[in-house]
């Protein structure tokens, strides 16, 4: 359904009197993977390194820098507006925030009918108001939320509300965006299984970006780790568990609690910060903090993903 090829974005750092270009961030920096329909690909890495802007140029909200993002076919970084208006019936978005990502003056109806009405669904006020209780009802609100404003809901139900209007078009892929990291564990617990539930009612195929791997592991099909604006580590959620190749993804299961005070864990304690996007390490970007870096060949040489196992692929010159 989905093929991301080679993705950039840098964002130019402007300074001086006449505000010019003096430098700029590699937020993504040659990001490619492929999503089937129905499948859940997780995407998780420290804060920063380009996970939203991932998820975010792939629907345009954000225009990539090169690369190229096709969608069933049909090739997104090349249409014009229009053509992206009708596109995006099929892609939507949950958004991180939901204290941030409603319009609090607007009621609810009017958050989740908007969509109805620039796409021209609603026939007819009834049809307007029907779909829109049914769309409640889908993500466990009712009727009465209609005429509330977002002020007078729990950051869970405002999520729900997301959820509804990102649902309004009947979409075929949704990028959740860090969609639960706002949420407390138990309400965490809920939305997850509202979308599972969701996604086995409508067939969505979601791109679940996260920073928690304990949540990306209960409902990903597969995983991708990015570090520093690249992936270095795709691979079915079971197999990455249990058998990261990568050094950075070793060093993230580590640091994963386990409920069981019985179970021991050896901490992996990665050296140093991460690099600053603004001017990443050439070579291999995890060079500077990897414990098993090799002087002139990661500090040189970029990795490219290889195949390791069935549908596991990882980049790293000293591992596969």
């Amino acid at each position: 359904m989905l093929k991301v090829d080679k993705l950039v974005k840098h964002f130019p750092i402007k300074g001086g009197l006449l505000r010019r270009s003096v430098d700029k961030v590699h937020a993504v920096d040659g990001v490619s993977f492929e999503l089937d329909a129905g499948e859940t690909l997780g995407v998780v890495g420290e804060s920063g390194c380009g996970k939203s802007t991932t998820g975010r140029c792939i629907l345009r909200l954000i225009e990539p820098t090169s690369g190229e993002v096709w969608f069933e076919g049909k090739n997104v970084t090349a249409m014009d507006k229009q053509a992206l208006r009708g596109m995006a019936r099929d892609m939507q978005i949950i958004f991180q925030d939901p204290y941030a990502s409603l319009n609090p003056r607007m009621t609810v109806s009017s958050i989740i009918g908007e969509a109805l009405t620039i796409h021209k669904l609603a026939a007819n006020a009834r049809i307007y108001e029907d779909r829109i209780v049914e769309l409640l009802e889908t993500v466990g609100l009712s009727a009465d939320h209609l005429r509330r404003y977002p002020h007078e809901f729990s950051g869970g139900q405002r999520q729900r509300i997301g959820i509804a209007r990102a649902l309004a078009v009947s979409p075929k892929l949704v990028v959740c965006d860090e969609a639960v990291s706002a949420l407390d564990v138990s309400i965490q617990a809920q939305v997850i299984n509202l979308l599972e539930d969701l996604q086995a009612k409508f067939n969505l195929t979601y791109l679940f970006i996260a920073h928690d791997l304990s949540v990306v592991e209960h409902i990903s099909n597969r995983v991708a780790v990015m570090y520093l604006g690249r992936i270095v580590e795709i691979a079915p959620s079971k197999d990455l568990y249990t058998r990261p190749y990568h050094p950075y993804t070793e060093a993230l299961l580590s640091a994963v609690p386990i409920p069981d005070p019985s179970v021991k864990r050896k901490r992996i304690m990665l050296q140093g910060d991460v690099p600053s996007p603004i001017h990443p390490p050439p070579g291999c970007h995890f060079h500077t903090r990897c414990p098993i870096a090799q002087k002139g060949l990661c500090e040189v040489q970029s990795p490219v993903l290889k195949q390791v196992g069935e549908g596991h692929w990882v980049a790293c010159h000293l591992r596969g």
